[in-house]
């Protein structure tokens, strides 16, 4: 009986630590989704958000600096969302900086170079405004740490409304002008001076038309720029020491192979010159002969 219990007392405790570990994993994860939720939160706004039943044009920018772990990945992540939200990136400067280098020898033909650096990237990219808010989302999970976020939302209403009562205006002002000029333009000089006057007209309206043609550009695709930083990386490479050239010279021993080895090729050019040379040396010989035996005497 005792046996039993303690199993039973054993099967106990195993099954409130299961129910524990368990109970702190829900609690974990249910903090982990409040943490998101709160960053997504930051980031996103409702200023990104149309107005129901309203006749108010909005021009929407962002400008937001965060934190990333890897700013070529996230560069990479961010770009892949934006084109599947209809957007495009209008600038993108990916770039790393040398904060401080130093090289350490490490032996006699080789040195170790340390370099210090942080790599950043600066975007500027234009999205509907339908989809700012869900791109802005959507790009939470690259984030590490949020410095500032500044999202606008600029009412252009009356000034579209301002561009396009101009621009009715100089067309009426240009046909009033035109057919002045076909029916009452009979001098030169009048003719002249109507035409130069259509002619600015023209090109008010045309100011005026583009004017409006930007500011709906601007209602309809909301600019976003994003400034993403990384934390300081060090990276170590062992290099060759191209300036220590002693440390490539030979030991003595094989000094001493190569100047034995050089002075036997000398030797065998001096033999091989003086074989050269055996007829010179033979009338030498020849003529010590004569001169020793017949015109001594």
């Amino acid at each position: 009986m005792k046996h039993y219990s303690k199993m039973g007392i054993a099967l106990l405790l195993l099954v409130l630590a299961i129910a524990c570990k368990q109970s702190d994993a829900s609690m974990e994860a249910s903090s982990e989704t409040a943490e998101n939720k709160k960053t997504t939160n930051i980031i996103s706004s409702n200023a990104v958000v149309d107005p129901k039943n309203s006749n108010r044009k909005f021009v929407r920018t962002a400008d937001i600096k965060f934190k990333v772990k890897n700013v070529a990945k996230s560069t990479y992540a961010i770009e892949k969302i934006i084109a599947t939200h209809g957007g495009f990136v209008t600038f993108t400067d990916l770039k790393s900086t040398i904060n401080d280098s130093n090289t350490t020898k490490i032996s006699q033909d080789s040195i170790l170079e340390t370099i210090k650096y942080t790599v950043d990237n600066s975007i500027t990219f234009r999205v509907p405004n339908t989809t700012m808010d869900t791109v802005l989302r959507a790009m939470v999970k690259e984030i590490d740490f949020l410095d500032n976020r500044l999202i606008k939302a600029d009412d252009v209403s009356l000034q579209m409304l301002s561009n396009k009562l101009t621009q009715k205006r100089l067309q009426k002002s240009q046909a009033r002008l035109e057919k002045g000029i076909d029916s009452k333009g009979k001098i030169l000089n009048q003719i002249v001076a109507a035409e130069d006057t259509v002619l600015n007209k023209d090109t008010d309206t045309d100011v005026a038309l583009l004017s409006t043609l930007s500011l709906e550009d601007q209602v309809n695709f909301s600019t976003v720029t994003l400034y993403l930083y990384q934390r300081e990386t060090t990276k170590s490479e062992v290099l060759k020491n191209e300036k220590n050239v002693n440390a490539f010279r030979a030991n003595i021993g094989l000094q001493i192979v190569d100047s034995l080895k050089t002075g036997w090729y000398m030797l065998e050019a001096i033999i091989s010159f003086v074989v050269q040379l055996w007829s010179i040396i033979l009338l030498i010989i020849i003529g010590f002969f004569i001169y020793r035996n017949y015109l001594k005497k």
